[in-house]
């Protein structure tokens, strides 16, 4: 630890963090300015970064997320991923609507996997992006079926509205939580993006549970329940795959050429 009392590993961590929620391309001013960092310590940390490859400096002296630093994060929540996907592919061939995959991360809806339809809907996240729980369908399925003390710790927090019609009352969000335990799916109406709606049901899986959901346009608002058993059958089968052992693999490390000097 050196000055402010944070560890160096804190301050390489603020600086990757930057990359989030921000832009694609940042220059080393914004790099610092969010890490809180002064610029010779962003200037020796980005450099580091680069070195190893979680970073790349573009030829306008901005920095981009690195491509090793993607191919490290591709593993993360990857047997999730590897068993829903031809499953979460069934779910859009048959609906012809964007499905995706979610797992609650502490207060919001992580998305695992993604995939987009050809109607322009608007667009709310992406994969590794994260929405709030209480706008989103996907998000509400995860906390209808949480503990109980994680559902009623999150209701006492500020619900903050992404649109008009994002339910913020604690009162009414828990009852709506109670319904969508007992019917089991979630529905969103413009909650988190006008002009989309969004449906999604349970996956049940150990330890943690996932949410499979559907996004469309909000004129379809009125029918989307009809998805319902499609959805339910994909749900299905992805907790029979992942029930499955998985094979063990041996991975080998791959040789990283030495950079020269």
């Amino acid at each position: 630890m050196r000055g402010d009392g944070r560890t160096v590993t804190s301050k390489a961590l603020a600086l990757l963090g930057a990359f989030e929620q921000g832009p694609s391309a940042l220059s080393l001013s914004d790099l610092a300015a969010h890490a809180d960092l002064p610029l010779p310590t962003a200037h020796r940390l980005v450099g580091e970064l680069v070195e190893w490859g979680a970073l790349e400096r573009d030829s306008q002296g901005r920095y981009t997320v690195g491509l090793r630093l993607w191919e490290v994060a591709q593993n993360a929540g990857r047997h999730l991923r590897d068993t829903a996907r031809p499953h979460l592919q069934d779910l859009f061939s048959l609906t012809n609507e964007t499905a995706h995959l979610a797992i609650r991360e502490g207060d919001e809806a992580l998305y695992i996997d993604r995939i987009y339809g050809s109607t322009r809907v608007p667009r709310a996240s992406r994969v590794g992006g994260r929405l709030p729980l209480h706008a989103t369908a996907v998000g509400k399925v995860l906390l209808a079926f949480e503990e109980d003390w994680v559902r009623e710790a999150y209701l006492t927090h500020r619900l903050e509205p992404a649109t008009r019609h994002t339910h913020v009352n604690p009162g009414r969000l828990a009852a709506e939580l109670r319904k969508v335990r007992d019917e089991g799916y979630a529905t969103t109406q413009e909650e988190v993006r006008e002009g989309s709606c969004s449906i999604a049901v349970p996956v049940r899986l150990d330890p943690h549970p996932a949410a499979i959901g559907l996004v469309m346009l909000s004129t379809q608002g009125t029918v989307m329940t009809r998805h319902l058993p499609t959805l339910r059958g994909v749900a299905h089968r992805i907790e029979v795959a992942a029930a499955r052992p998985q094979p063990s693999v041996l991975r080998l490390p791959r040789r990283i050429p030495r950079r020269q000097g």
